[in-house]
């Protein structure tokens, strides 16, 4: 191959690279005036993953044991960006509130940076005074405080 055929190539090579890891953000637009900061309620068993698409940062959040959790209710959060820092302590940003009144401050999240980056972030499945969080609710409903917006709400109804 002659000089300029490689760097043809690398350049090819480079610009396939920036296009498959730019894409560009689809805007959410609220139907009927709600708001679109705030996610409807998805039922467990259905389709659980809940995105939310607000600023420069895309989450998708996915459930992992709401209908069976142990001492933990985990979540699955994905974040994407190509502009912001993901360096987050979620657990401190985050709680999980239940329609019983009942609310669990985050406990664990794996702190990290990256432009793509998820983890697991878990809440205790009970009280301090031993009430089950899910016990006797019909909705869970996370707010993650802090994450290039104020605040970003995740919903979900529980099947009994």
């Amino acid at each position: 191959m002659t000089r300029r055929s490689l760097l043809l190539a690398a350049f090819l090579v480079l610009a396939l690279g920036l296009a498959a890891c730019s894409s560009p953000a689809v805007p959410i637009s609220p139907t009927s005036g709600e708001d679109p900061s705030l996610a409807p309620a998805t039922k467990v068993g259905d389709a659980v993953a809940v995105s939310d698409s607000q600023g420069e940062v895309e989450f998708v959040v996915t459930p992992l044991n709401l209908t069976s959790p142990g001492a933990t209710i985990d979540f699955q959060v994905s974040m994407n960006t190509h502009s912001v820092d993901l360096g987050w302590d979620l657990a401190a940003q985050s709680t999980l509130t239940a329609d019983t009144g009942l609310v669990a401050n985050g406990q664990t999240w794996p702190v990290g940076s990256s432009h793509h980056y998820e983890g697991i972030l878990s809440f205790p499945a009970r009280t301090l005074d031993g009430k089950s969080l899910v016990e006797g609710a019909t909705t869970l409903r996370l707010v993650i405080r802090d994450t290039d917006v104020a605040e970003r709400v995740f919903t979900w109804e529980l099947s009994r």
